[in-house]
């Protein structure tokens, strides 16, 4: 008997190869299409984006002659999703809800129905692989890089556990894109030549300030600007020693004040902004760009520094809290005190990946990388892995 498999058909061509290639190797397949909250007054194409897309996912899967159905998946999206974006932009941080959309929503309300359905595993239109091996007579799933380097999705789903790991199945994490694209021409798929989606995971490309003020107000406050010879930065930046006060020393952002710099514009409201944050400052006059170095949501100040060589833009280290701690390969995680482990790492999807050491001190982490990176930015996701394989993540803390 064959197994049961239930794929997120997005209406694009990567879920629309990835259920082709199911079928192919045998698999009983079901297609299912999420309808996540949509909010058609920030969004900025001139239709409901959904609206097409689970018709284009209707029409793959009359095609392949494969189930599919439609569920509504709005509610809990907007609580587990579309809330937490708002009370992280409210408390200055900034999320990343795509990482958050595969854990709270792919593989776990939609794993929870596919497996209701019957289902074996769940599958998803993702550039990643993955792998199980035998450790100490149990089954060990490992989460690899896609194998096109350009495309690779593993970033997304760094906050996956290994029962997710073990129900999961992404048949195109061996394909190039452009291999791909062949497939769904050479089986006329109606998103062969489809573009590929933009914006927030399953909403579609969202004008951010339109949606940030659906529940955070505008609110007028200062611009500040921060010169590169400030006297913080005149301090040594070097790690001379390693233990948990100098790696907290120097996982922080820098702390300014109003009277650091000098006023340079008005804003609408600090939770509107993000370090590194170059567009939408409306600062003049410059012979460089102007970057968010800061931004204080009590006060409700920005501070920016002119170009992207800017000290204040760029550190070593960084912390994840004990609570933010995820491991995708636990068998793996540190466990006492001082233990480091050599790893690449990168703190945004398609950063290329970066040379660090990871080390624990009293159950949190921090990452200290071989060079500097540029805006290290709270909320956001720092992943480590060993070769091309993905061994954990966590919350990147202020």
């Amino acid at each position: 008997m064959s197994k049961k498999v239930v794929i997120g058909l997005s209406g694009g061509v990567d879920s629309s190869v990835a259920a082709l290639l199911l079928q192919q190797q045998g698999y009983e397949v079901i297609g299912l299409f999420m309808r996540n909250w949509n909010d058609a007054s920030v969004t900025l194409e001139d239709d409901c984006p959904w609206v097409e897309d689970s018709a284009d996912a209707l029409l793959v899967a009359e095609k392949l002659g494969i189930p599919f159905q439609v569920i509504d998946m709005s509610d809990i999206y907007k609580e587990r999703i579309v809330d937490y974006m708002f009370a992280e932009y409210e408390a200055g941080r900034t999320p990343n809800p795509d990482v958050l959309c595969n854990r709270e929503i792919k593989f776990d309300v939609f794993l929870e129905t596919a497996l209701n359905l019957g289902a074996d595993f769940v599958a998803t239109g993702h550039y990643c692989r993955k792998a199980e091996w035998e450790k100490d007579g149990e089954k060990v799933y490992r989460l690899l890089a896609g194998k096109d380097q350009n495309k690779d999705q593993s970033y997304f789903l760094c906050q996956l556990n290994q029962f997710q790991l073990s129900k999961a199945l992404f048949p195109i994490g061996e394909l190039q894109k452009s291999e791909v694209r062949a497939l769904a021409r050479a089986h006329d798929l109606a998103t062969a030549d489809k573009k590929d989606s933009q914006g927030l995971c399953f909403i579609g490309k969202v004008s951010l300030p339109d949606f940030l003020q659906q529940q955070l107000q505008p609110k007028k406050g200062d611009i500040i600007e921060i010169s590169s010879d400030f006297e913080a930065y005149q301090k040594s930046q070097n790690l001379d020693e390693i233990n948990f006060l100098s790696l907290e020393k120097f996982s922080k952002n820098f702390v300014y004040q109003p009277t650091d710099g000098q006023k340079v514009g008005e804003h609408q409201g600090a939770h509107y902004f993000t370090n590194g944050q170059r567009r939408g400052l409306g600062v003049g006059g410059k012979v460089e760009p102007v970057f968010v170095l800061a931004t204080d949501v009590e006060k409700n100040i920005i501070y920016v520094g002119e170009g992207k060589n800017h000290p204040g833009l760029w550190r070593k280290v960084l912390r994840v809290a004990a609570e933010d701690v995820h491991w995708v390969r636990e068998d793996l995680a540190l466990q006492n005190n001082g233990d480091c482990m050599e790893v690449s790492a990168r703190i945004r999807y398609r950063q290329p990946l970066q040379k660090a050491k990871l080390y624990l001190f009293h159950q949190q982490l921090f990452l200290v990388f071989e060079e500097s990176q540029s805006s290290i930015t709270a909320g956001q996701f720092a992943a480590w892995y060993m070769d091309d394989e993905l061994l954990g993540s966590g919350v990147i803390a202020e």
